[in-house]
């Protein structure tokens, strides 16, 4: 055991400490049928005691100190925009920061995402830091995917509290079943997505729950949601994960959007080819 820590500590540049709980988010986590069928009919699942409290408690550390230091020059939440209050947003920590990618690269999590979803192997996208501050506000109405040039629905992102989250701290609502909706598929993270979705989705069930120390939730690309502001004095910190089918392919751009993330996280990519760049490795195979 030792030594197979120090391997990995050397592969990927950290602490035998931090090996250790690596070694945790390369076990498998159960997987059942019957949660299979509820995330094709929901479109998402909340799944508890997916992580350690060790692990989550290590890095809300590393994860929160990098977001520190990124965010410090961010002007004051009062002249921020509904956007930029929504939270503190950092992308692909482990290009930079070695000591985040066995939290980000995550056997555990890659084959939870794969078993799903139903595919033999997934890839990461990009991975988020979404950290709300405290009187931080909402996150409006939005599908995911209305951001990816990805030629099919095979996406799948898990939300990752690094601590305990009540509703107080804005914890994300689903709406149920919305992954079959076929509006509002063209709308950016907005106040005009908030208020023309919440018309939209207003037969729809909702769920918002708090999130247990551990618990994780996996919900695919066009599954809407949102989140509350953060009434409490408590940073609420998340770490996302943004998984899809190893097999996929880039999609011609449909908007902006699209076009940005093609060139940021897909570089060298033509259309139409497997997005299987430098950036996109795969994280668990069957």
């Amino acid at each position: 055991m030792s030594r197979r820590l120090d391997r990995l500590a050397n592969l990927h540049g950290m602490s035998t400490a931090t090996a250790r709980l690596a070694d945790h988010l390369a076990e498998a986590h159960p997987v059942t049928a019957a949660q299979i069928a509820q995330y094709r009919r929901d479109g998402y699942i909340k799944l508890k005691d997916v992580l350690d409290g060790d692990v989550l408690r290590h890095w809300a550390q590393v994860v929160g100190g990098i977001v520190a230091r990124r965010a410090a020059d961010l002007p004051p939440l009062e002249r921020r925009g509904t956007y930029g209050k929504a939270f503190q947003q950092i992308s692909n920590l482990w290009e930079d920061h070695p000591e985040v990618r066995p939290l980000v690269l995550s056997a555990r999590l890659g084959r939870i995402a794969a078993e799903l979803m139903q595919v033999d192997g997934v890839r990461l996208y990009h991975d988020q830091a979404l950290f709300k501050e405290p009187g931080g506000g909402f996150t409006p109405w939005h599908a995911d995917q209305q951001y990816w040039p990805l030629s099919s629905d095979r996406s799948i992102t898990a939300w990752i509290p690094l601590q305990a989250t009540p509703l107080e701290m804005g914890p994300l609502q689903f709406a149920v079943g919305s992954q079959r909706c076929c509006f509002g598929r063209d709308l950016a993270i907005s106040d005009e997505s908030e208020s023309l979705l919440a018309g939209s989705l207003r037969d729809l069930p909702k769920d918002e729950t708090p999130y247990d120390l551990g618990e994780v939730s996996f919900h695919a690309g066009w599954s809407f949601h949102r989140a509350g502001p953060n009434a409490t004095t408590s940073m609420r910190a998340v770490m996302t994960m943004i998984y899809i089918d190893a097999d996929m392919r880039l999609a011609q751009p449909a908007n902006r959007n699209q076009e940005s993330d093609a060139a940021r996280w897909c570089p060298g990519v033509r259309v139409g080819e497997r997005i299987d760049s430098r950036l996109n490795p795969v994280v668990w195979q069957a």
